[in-house]
């Protein structure tokens, strides 16, 4: 079973998120999941739904809200900065933060730690691990521009979560899938099926 960190920043596009924990978990892997104290606010204004603090309740929410059969899921808080996963020690396959604001970003290309999530993402890139980063932010000054680059010459990777319209989405589900399938690609896993590019028809 593969180890993941996913960790759920305060910006817009929570439903990346969801769409990320079910299909980790579908897929079998133990999974590690941090939201942002901003995180929670951020979903009870795009969602309407109030997620709990306590790790273990939102353990269950999630498992009942999803209809998870596979795979594990440890819940962390925010300010956990003693959990397993802020330990180089702790080995995973990886992490993925998404999405991701502007504030996450600028402290992590700057290796200033202030939460769990920021810990991990510093843990990861000194370990030579991979670190995915959805960034969500429009229109880019240079400032967000020269710490993507930090950070992409540190070593994470930066996917921006822009859909693609060759695949003809008939709904914001499908545009979702395409997004998160396409972020999960670049660790190598193929972990549902998607409409891929084939060339002209």
């Amino acid at each position: 079973m593969k180890t993941f960190v996913l960790a759920v920043t305060g910006a817009s596009a929570q439903i990346l998120a969801e769409r990320s924990i079910e299909i980790l978990l579908n897929n079998n892997y133990n999974l590690h999941l941090v939201l942002s104290r901003g995180a929670y606010e951020v979903w009870l204004s795009e969602i309407g739904v109030k997620i709990p603090l306590d790790p273990i309740i939102q353990r269950n929410f999630w498992i009942e809200r999803l209809n998870i059969k596979n795979g594990t899921l440890i819940c962390h808080k925010w300010n956990e900065n003693s959990a397993c996963i802020a330990s180089g020690s702790f080995k995973t396959n990886g992490m993925a933060i998404v999405p991701c604001s502007m504030g996450t970003l600028g402290r992590i290309a700057a290796g200033f730690s202030l939460n769990l999530i920021e810990r991990c993402a510093d843990v990861h890139l000194k370990e030579g691990r991979p670190l995915i980063i959805a960034p969500r932010e429009t229109p880019l000054s240079l400032i967000h521009l020269r710490n993507m680059t930090t950070l992409l010459e540190t070593g994470a990777t930066i996917f921006p979560p822009i859909p693609a319209w060759y695949t003809s989405p008939k709904n914001i589900e499908e545009m979702v899938d395409f997004l998160v399938i396409r972020l999960f690609d670049t660790l190598g896993e193929d972990l549902a099926p998607l409409n891929r590019w084939a060339g002209p028809k």
